[in-house]
C-alpha cells in the first residue's frame, strides 16, 4: 500500500495530513471552539476592547450599532425612557437606607456610564453618573428580567441607559439600583477618556466642552455657579423696580463704549453694520422714553484681543435709573456685590488664585463697604508729583506732561499715545495693581469718558467709578451726561481722536443727540462684566473656563484629536 493511501484531507484547510495529524488538529478545533463558546457567555471584556486604537474602537462599535439600527434586538436609539427619579433626588430619598437594606418600591433612573466591573459571567457592577453625582448599579443574573448575558453584553464605557430596579445599599454600604432590566438609550461611538487620567489637556477642553463636562464635574460647578450669579442679578433689579428689555445686536454707528467694533453686512440693505459693543445708547432713549429702570442682560461684541481676561464676545448687564446719581450706584454695586458672594459661597470672603491653582492664592473680602480712590488725587499720592489742572489734561501741555510721566515710569504706551490712552496706561500700572479687595476707582477726567456727566465741583473731572476686584474692572458707572450740547461736544472729540488714528474712540451719534434733546432725566448708569465676576467666584484665572464655547483659533480638522 502507498504511502499517499495512508492521508486524509484537512476538511478545514484542504491538505492531505496523516491520520493522526488529523485526529490531533480535530481535537484542538473542539478545544478553542469550547473556549469561544464560553467567552460568548461572559459580558465583553472593557479593557481589552479600550486597549484598542480609538479609530479602530470607533469603527467596531459604529459596525456593531449600525447592526443594531437593522435587528432592533435592541434599538440603540429609542424614543422616550421614563424616568421616575434623578439620581440627586435618588440619592436624597434612598440615602438613609441601612448597610445590606432594599426598598420594594421601584425606580426608573438614567445617565451615562462611566465605569464598567466585571465580577463574575453572572454579576456586574457600573457607575452611573447624572446631575454631577453618581450611584452604582449592581447587576445581577438572579435579579433580571431576560437574558443576562445577551442584555448586558451591547454595553459601553460613555452608553446612556435607563435602569429598572430597586434601590439599596450593598453589605459595604454603596447605594445602589438593582435592576432587573438595564436599556441602552445612546450608545457612545468614542472610546471615554478613563477617570484615573482622566481629560486635562486644556486646548482639547475648550474646544470639546461637551467632553470637558461629562469628565469633570467642576467645570459643570462653574457654570452652575455663573447661572446662580445671573439669577441673583436678575432677581436683584427686579425687586428694584427694574424692567428688563432686550435692545439691537446690530447698529449703524458703534456707540456707547471705547472699543473696536466688528463689521458685518445686511445684503437686502446693501449696508455695513457694527455688531454692539454695548447697548448703553438704546438704554438711555428708553429712559427718556419714560421707562425710568431698565436694564439688559446680554452679549457685547469687540474686536480686540484674545488673552486670560478677554473674549470676542462676552456678557455684560447694564442698567439706567432716573434720578439716580453715582454715589447711588456705589450703594447699590456694594449691596448687591456684597449679597451675591454671601448668597452664593456662604461668606463675604473668597480664595483666588490669580496664577492658577498652584500660584499665590489671594483673599478678597467683599465686605461692604469698600475702598474708594479719586484717580488723580491717588495717582499724586504714589508718583509723588502734581497734575496739571483736569480741564488741561487734553491740551498739548497735558499730553507732553503724560506723556513724559509714562517715559519716567517705564509705562509702555503704544501709539496713538492721545492724553486719555496715556493715563490709563498710568491708573493701570500704579492703581489698579492694588486693587485686591473691592475697590472704586472715581473722578475720571472727562476726556475717558465721553457719556459721563462733568463733575459738579471739579472741574475738567466727571461723575464715574469703576469697581476693580483682584485688578481687574468688574463694574463701570456714572452720573449720565444729559445735557444734549454738551454731549454733541464730547462726541466731536471722539470724532476727532479717531481721526487722529484711534480705532477705540466713537463717533457722532445723531439719533441719541436727538434723543437726548427730548430730555434725559437725571440719571445713572451701571455696567457689569459677569464673565469676570464669575472668573472670581469660581476661582478660574481665565475667562475661557466660564464661557462654554469661548473663542478659539480654527484647527485643520473638524474633529479634535485625543491621544
Amino acid at each position: 500500500m502507498s504511502s499517499s493511501e495512508n492521508l486524509h484531507q484537512d476538511p478545514v484547510t484542504g491538505e492531505m495530513i496523516s491520520k493522526s495529524e488529523l485526529k490531533r488538529r480535530t481535537k484542538l478545533r473542539q478545544k478553542e471552539q469550547e473556549k469561544a463558546e464560553k467567552q460568548k457567555e461572559q459580558p465583553p471584556q472593557q479593557e481589552k476592547k479600550e486597549e484598542l486604537d480609538p479609530r479602530q474602537y470607533f469603527e467596531n462599535r459604529s459596525k456593531q450599532i449600525k447592526e443594531l439600527r437593522v435587528t432592533k434586538n435592541p434599538n440603540p436609539y429609542p424614543y422616550k425612557f421614563h424616568v421616575s427619579v434623578s439620581l440627586t433626588g435618588f440619592i436624597e430619598k434612598f440615602g438613609k437606607l441601612e448597610d445590606g437594606q432594599m426598598s420594594e418600591e421601584v425606580v426608573q433612573v438614567s445617565g451615562r456610564v462611566h465605569n464598567i466591573r466585571q465580577s463574575s459571567k453572572n454579576l456586574i457592577f457600573y457607575d452611573l453618573h447624572q446631575e454631577g453625582v453618581k450611584i452604582q448599579i449592581m447587576a445581577s443574573a438572579q435579579d433580571c428580567e431576560g437574558d443576562f448575558q445577551e442584555m448586558h453584553s451591547i454595553f459601553q464605557r460613555g452608553d446612556i441607559v435607563g435602569v429598572i430596579g430597586k434601590p439599596g445599599k450593598t453589605k459595604r454600604g454603596e447605594l445602589s439600583v438593582f435592576p432587573s432590566k438595564v436599556i441602552l438609550l445612546t450608545p457612545c461611538l468614542r472610546v471615554l477618556p478613563k477617570a484615573n487620567y482622566g481629560f486635562k489637556d486644556q486646548e482639547l477642553r475648550y474646544r470639546m466642552r461637551y467632553l470637558d463636562l461629562i469628565m469633570n464635574n467642576n467645570v459643570r460647578d462653574k457654570f452652575v455657579t455663573r447661572a446662580k450669579i445671573i439669577n441673583y442679578l436678575r432677581r436683584f433689579l427686579d425687586n428694584l423696580g427694574f424692567l428688563e428689555v432686550e435692545t439691537p445686536m446690530m447698529n449703524m454707528i458703534a456707540g456707547g463704549a471705547t472699543a473696536k467694533p466688528f463689521v458685518t453686512h445686511h445684503n437686502d440693505l446693501k449696508l455695513d453694520l457694527f455688531m454692539r459693543i454695548a447697548p448703553e445708547l438704546y438704554l438711555k432713549e428708553l429712559v427718556v422714553g419714560g421707562l425710568d429702570r431698565v436694564y439688559e442682560i446680554g452679549r457685547q461684541f469687540r474686536n480686540e484681543q484674545i488673552d486670560l481676561t478677554h473674549n470676542p464676545e462676552f456678557t455684560t448687564c447694564e442698567f439706567y435709573m432716573a434720578y439716580a446719581d453715582m454715589h447711588d450706584l456705589m450703594e447699590i454695586t456694594e449691596t448687591l456685590l456684597s449679597g451675591m458672594v454671601k448668597s452664593i459661597t456662604g461668606g463675604y470672603k473668597i480664595k483666588y488664585h490669580p496664577q492658577g491653582p498652584d500660584g499665590q492664592e489671594w483673599e478678597i473680602d467683599f465686605t461692604p463697604p469698600f475702598r474708594r480712590v479719586s484717580m488723580i488725587a491717588e495717582l499724586e499720592r504714589v508718583l509723588n508729583v502734581t497734575f496739571p489742572s483736569a480741564d488741561k489734561l487734553q491740551s498739548p501741555e497735558g499730553n507732553k506732561f503724560l506723556s513724559d510721566l509714562c517715559i519716567k515710569n517705564n509705562v509702555d504706551c503704544s501709539a496713538p499715545r492721545t492724553s486719555a490712552r496715556l493715563l490709563d496706561k498710568l491708573v493701570g500700572d500704579f492703581i489698579e495693581n492694588q486693587c485686591i479687595n473691592p475697590t472704586f476707582i472715581m473722578d475720571h477726567p472727562m476726556m475717558m469718558s465721553p457719556l459721563a456727566k462733568a463733575h459738579r465741583s471739579l472741574p475738567g473731572l466727571c461723575e464715574r467709578f469703576e469697581c476693580f476686584v483682584a485688578t481687574k474692572e468688574i463694574c463701570n458707572a456714572y452720573t449720565e451726561l444729559n445735557d444734549p450740547f454738551d454731549q454733541r461736544e464730547r462726541f466731536e472729540q471722539q470724532a476727532a481722536d479717531k481721526a487722529a488714528g484711534d480705532d477705540e474712540a466713537q463717533l457722532v451719534d445723531e439719533v441719541f443727540c436727538n434723543a437726548l434733546e427730548y430730555g434725559l432725566p437725571p440719571t445713572g448708569g451701571w455696567g457689569m462684566g459677569l464673565d469676570r465676576l464669575t472668573m472670581f467666584l469660581t476661582d478660574s484665572n481665565n475667562i475661557k473656563e466660564v464661557l462654554l464655547f469661548p473663542a478659539m483659533k480654527p484647527v485643520d480638522s473638524t474633529t479634535p484629536k485625543i491621544e
